[in-house]
């Protein structure tokens, strides 16, 4: 009877549903090597059983969709700061294993400053960088590790050292520091370089698992779509011709570095970081909650409009006045490229208890600044949720009938104040009184922390009152529908 004798390892997802589209394939182009070593990625995790405590750091790049693949925990991180989200979740999760995974135009390029002094102080992570000698996500642009002579859509007559500089040796240079454990450079090719290139990411997961310090496993990776070469082309080219350039070898192993244990200085203990920071406050100074209805309590709350209408501000406002009420607060931005008429929206977390994460892709409260907001964000709202939206913008919305949606004129309301503007302080009065979630003078107290000028000061408060006089006097008359245990 037929036996499997190999199968895929554990450390991937059987089934790459998060794509979306076909799960049985990863996005990566034919040829290209992140596949390659995703796979010993995987092995080493599963050889040395750490998945469970293994921890996948992806910046912008070809590998930005890691998490579709690696079924480890995983964290994306901006443009080239892969190594400073390691540092960090390192040392908060000291008995982690953390892998930043980053290609060459983000590592040498954006990155070059995160690299350098995540080696510098030797942080125990395990970085393993991907250098095809190309912008392979973005179109082929020159690289910091561009080969001289190479054509890219940047430099189509070739790279020239005169004009651009020679490539950068990234494992060199950071072999000059004191800091690292082991350097490595291998490459996919073949089956002999594939199996060093394994080789060499097990010793780098080894060493962090012994606590030796950082390590850096530099693989030359074809990019046949980057190369216009075909992909038994683009292998044999990375064996012939980038290893002239980028030499293969161990350039550095301190097998007999001191564990981590013996390195780390001790951190302060939790309690003691408020005093630390200067954040103490005297009791008196944090406000009562009101009697919070329990379908209000620990909301998550997604804020949206356009550009200019205060959704960062008004979300920042939340979060300060839930702090200063005692709650576990997050607050998050996300924005487009437009300063004024572009999308924004954040994310805010109050909360009785600990926050996992201030990412609300669920939310329980959504307030809708305009109408292509609610109609973008309304289908994630949880049934039974809350959303309030600005009526004076959206006069024709027909919300969801699992949810309780209140149609505040804000801008109408914020008009007659004097100042279209204000239309985000409204909105913030009325979710205060009509959740109960916060107290008015938590609200006020805010403010007075963000808002330095006077004026506008005393502006954003007569609106916040004008918000909670609305819905003490109309607001009751202005709910569209309910959430399911019939509450209004």
């Amino acid at each position: 009877m037929p036996r499997l004798e190999y199968g895929r390892s554990p450390s991937l997802y059987s089934s790459f549903e998060r794509k979306g589209d076909n799960p049985t394939v990863t996005h990566y182009c034919p040829g290209c090597g992140h596949g390659n070593l995703h796979k010993y990625i995987a092995e080493a995790i599963d050889e040395l059983g750490i998945r469970e405590r293994t921890v996948f750091v992806s910046p912008v790049g070809c590998s930005v969709f890691a998490y579709y693949y690696m079924n480890v925990g995983n964290v994306q991180a901006p443009h080239g700061r892969a190594p400073a989200v390691a540092t960090g979740i390192r040392r908060s999760l000291p008995d982690s294993i953390v892998i930043s995974y980053q290609g060459d135009g983000d590592l040498a390029a954006i990155g070059s400053a995160e690299i350098l002094h995540a080696a510098n102080r030797g942080e125990n992570i395990a970085v393993f960088f991907v250098n095809n000698a190309i912008y392979g996500m973005t179109g082929g642009q020159m690289a910091p590790t561009t080969l001289v002579g190479m054509k890219t859509t940047t430099s189509p007559r070739g790279r020239s050292t005169a004009n651009e500089g020679g490539p950068l040796h990234v494992a060199e240079l950071l072999a000059t520091l004191e800091g690292p454990a082991y350097i490595e450079r291998t490459a996919l090719g073949d089956n002999s370089h594939n199996l060093k290139t394994l080789r060499a990411v097990k010793k780098a997961l080894r060493y962090q698992v012994e606590g030796r310090g950082f390590s850096l496993v530099e693989v030359l990776s074809p990019c046949p779509t980057g190369w216009h070469k075909q992909p038994v082309d683009a292998a044999k080219w990375v064996l012939d011709e980038m290893t002239k350039v980028f030499p293969l070898g161990v350039l550095r192993d301190r097998s007999d570095t001191r564990v981590e244990s013996e390195n780390r200085a001790t951190p302060p203990p939790p309690s003691t970081l408020s005093h630390l920071l200067g954040l103490q406050r005297d009791s008196q100074d944090r406000i009562a909650l009101p009697r919070t209805p329990s379908r209000f309590r620990n909301p998550r709350i997604k804020i949206a409009g356009f550009g200019g209408q205060g959704v960062l501000l008004l979300g920042m406002v939340m979060a300060e006045a839930g702090m200063r009420s005692g709650l576990h607060v997050s607050w998050l931005p996300s924005y487009g490229p437009e300063m004024r008429g572009g999308t924004a929206h954040c994310h805010v977390n109050l909360s009785e208890h600990e926050i996992g994460s201030p990412l609300v892709s669920r939310p329980t409260v959504l307030v809708a600044m305009n109408g292509p907001s609610l109609e973008k964000f309304e289908p994630s709202v949880e049934p039974g949720g809350l959303i309030l939206y600005n009526a004076s913008l959206i006069p024709e919305a027909q919300p969801r009938e699992d949810v309780e949606a209140l149609a505040v004129p804000a801008t109408e309301i914020a008009d007659r104040l004097g100042s279209t503007l204000l239309a985000n302080m409204v909105m913030l009065g009325a979710y205060i009184e009509w959740t109960q979630v916060l107290a008015p003078q938590a609200g006020r107290l805010a403010l007075e922390r963000l808002i330095k000028r006077k004026e506008m000061l005393a502006s954003d408060i007569a609106a916040v009152e004008a918000g909670i006089d609305w819905v003490k006097t109309t607001g009751v008359h202005s709910v569209q529908s309910c959430g399911p245990d019939g509450a209004s």
